[in-house]
């Protein structure tokens, strides 16, 4: 288990190596919103990650205080980053969550080094930092404290309807800096979410944070991630989602189709065995060339959506820096911060 660079200090000769750094505590809860759920919490060495140099991510920097998430989200590119720990990227990735318990520490001494240039800093990029951990650990005040309280620039993915509860310190540091919400909505078909994003908000619920969060005068774009072929790209399914996402008010909507990493690949294969068999081989010729859909089937997906967009009233899918940060975020999962070779700072990632 590589987990001594994540942790302050080293364990001891002899310790077992799945805990081979002397700063992780196991805890498993038996209360019903985390049941299932073990929670391995760190004190990290550093908390602000530098992208790689090669990625098309436009920004740099990325701040991610959980790892795994109970999300659960079938599709999750991120489920790879969990062998890095030598931990299991299925069920382990949706039950076995790392905590950087001192996260909000960590970050505020970080903005306030003279190294720090105070450049924009994304979240929600790997695994969602609003997922029902954070309810727990409420490690998010802290950082948005942090970042307020320095004016540094930053933005927030999410698939979390927790975020609300930070809303006033939203208000407060958009009051000072530029600050940048997203929700990852792909598509509102109940069914659909249900299994395979069996631990999240609804798509509805979602809707609701778009809309409290522009009638709280903090713009919020959607990231329409992922569409799914053969299962949430018809057109009147593309049509119900962009009516909806314009209906909460949201100020852009970017599709992103499906992408199927290693480590994803496997455990959607699986789920798709098992739910739709009938289109395995349609995915296996689909993404026969690699993670990625065909680009014409990409750009007729976008073009689509851009239309619907237009129809209902929703503005440019580029609305500033911010917003496009944690839009794209999750269309370069090659860029994980934590990936093996990833540079100096890939001691965390979310």
């Amino acid at each position: 288990m590589r987990w001594d660079n994540l942790a302050e200090n080293t364990a001891k000769p002899g310790e077992g190596a799945l805990f081979a750094a002397a700063a992780v505590t196991t805890r498993t809860f038996d209360t019903p919103e985390f049941k299932g759920i073990t929670f391995h919490e760190i004190r990290a060495r550093s908390i602000v990650n530098r992208v790689p140099g090669a990625s098309r991510m436009p920004f740099e920097w990325t701040v991610n205080p959980y790892r795994g998430c109970s999300h659960a989200c079938v599709y999750c590119f991120a489920r790879k980053t969990h062998t890095y720990l030598d931990l299991d990227t299925g069920i382990g990735f949706d039950s076995q969550i790392v905590v950087k318990v001192n996260a909000p520490e960590l970050l505020s001494r970080h903005l306030a080094s003279r190294q720090w240039q105070g450049q924009h800093i994304a979240m929600g990029t790997n695994v969602d930092c609003y997922q029902r951990a954070e309810g727990r650990y409420r490690l998010m005040p802290g950082i948005i404290a942090a970042l307020r309280d320095h004016a540094n620039p930053f933005s927030i993915l999410t698939k979390g309807t927790l975020i609300m509860r930070d809303l006033d310190l939203l208000r407060q540091a958009a009051e000072v800096t530029e600050v940048g919400v997203s929700v990852s909505v792909g598509f509102t078909d109940p069914e659909l979410w249900r299994t395979v994003e069996p631990g999240t908000p609804s798509p509805e619920r979602r809707l609701d944070v778009v809309r409290a969060m522009t009638d709280s005068g903090i713009g919020c774009g959607v990231l329409m991630a992922p569409v799914i072929p053969f299962l949430g790209d018809h057109p009147d399914q593309l049509r119900a989602t962009v009516r909806a996402v314009a209906a909460a008010g949201a100020t852009s909507v970017t599709p992103l189709v499906l992408h199927l990493r290693p480590g994803a690949r496997e455990w959607f294969m699986r789920w798709l065995a098992q739910h739709h068999p009938h289109l395995v081989h349609r995915y296996e010729r689909m993404y026969a060339d690699g993670a990625y859909a065909p680009t014409w089937y990409q750009r007729g997906i976008t073009r689509r959506v851009h239309e619907l967009a237009a129809e209902f009233g929703i503005g440019p899918a580029d609305r500033g820096g911010a917003r496009r940060t944690a839009r794209t975020a999750r269309d370069d999962p090659a860029s994980l911060p934590d990936a093996p070779g990833a540079g100096p700072t890939q001691l965390s990632l979310l």
